[in-house]
């Protein structure tokens, strides 16, 4: 599997740092390259000065014939997983210059996402990006963008983060479905947990804030196989505990991983003696949200 992780521009402070997001103790092979948002998307993508790409080619062949004689010998699967980088490596010095040129998309592509989509670091920048990657097979992609830790100054930022992302996130849905990717792509929009429906620090209408909320939460999902227009659960008149329909984020596992084709209940991971499961020993498919 191969995760795209794109990092959007947003407060350091609030930043979720790249080290927190691996392939936990999966094998590294597991591990998301993660793109720039400026200079070269990936590091390293070029030859060095006086290797062809021919030259490059025999080296990796040679290379990856000692490699899997050490792995014969040792079963070291990290072996195998470091065999397995320099390929993708090799693969990707040929497709992202391709994949990050945006030169020859239409005027129409600019109209849609937004022209904040020119900039490069911007989530409308990565939206378009990732309609690009979905259509070059990319299998797993995902987009960051930080500083919804409203603590405070909701009032001026939070509608300066639900610009960033409305218009681009809108525009993604519609152009995997004008392409004829959305039925066999599926998009979902989210966070880890909710807000509080009260406020947050003093009380000063200009810049309160709201704390952390894990009783309740939103996401949206399209594409898929997903059914559209539909809402499903609901929560109490304050948006404080949930009273109809809940969703355990296992249950969300395992409809998601239902929708890939897969069984959470087979797909297991041995791991220092105990098979683990994405669903933990619980987690049901969310028939009612399928089309």
């Amino acid at each position: 599997m191969v995760m795209c992780s794109v990092p959007s521009k947003g407060p350091p402070d609030q930043g979720l740092l790249s080290r927190l997001w691996a392939s936990g103790f999966l094998p590294s092979r597991h591990q998301g390259v993660q793109m720039r948002s400026t200079s070269d998307p990936v590091l390293y993508l070029n030859d060095a000065p006086g290797i062809s790409r021919r030259r490059r080619r025999l080296m990796l062949d040679g290379l990856a014939e000692l490699n899997t004689l050490q792995l014969q010998a040792s079963g070291d699967p990290e072996i195998e997983t470091r065999i397995a980088q320099y390929e993708m490596a090799f693969r990707m010095q040929s497709s992202v210059p391709d994949l990050t040129d945006l030169s020859s998309e239409p005027q129409t592509t600019w109209d849609l996402y937004g022209e904040a989509a020119r900039q490069p670091g911007t989530f409308a920048r990565h939206c378009l990006q990732a309609r690009r990657m979905a259509e070059r097979g990319v299998r797993f992609i995902q987009l960051y963008h930080r500083g919804w830790d409203v603590h405070g100054g909701l009032t001026g930022r939070l509608p300066v983060l639900c610009g960033d992302v409305d218009q681009p996130a809108a525009a993604l849905v519609t152009d995997l479905k004008r392409r004829g990717l959305l039925d066999e792509t599926l998009v979902i929009f989210g966070g880890e947990f909710g807000r509080t429906c009260y406020a947050q620090g003093g009380a000063n209408r200009d810049n309160y804030g709201r704390d952390h909320h894990g009783r309740c939460f939103s996401l949206w999902m399209a594409g898929g196989g997903i059914k559209p227009g539909y809402s499903h659960g609901r929560t109490d008149d304050f948006g404080f505990n949930i009273v109809q329909d809940p969703v355990h984020v296992h249950d969300l596992h395992a409809t998601l991983l239902h929708q890939l084709g897969i069984d959470h209940e087979r797909l297991t991971y041995r791991f220092q003696g105990r098979q683990f499961r994405l669903t933990d020993v619980s987690g049901k498919i969310v028939q009612a949200i399928l089309s």
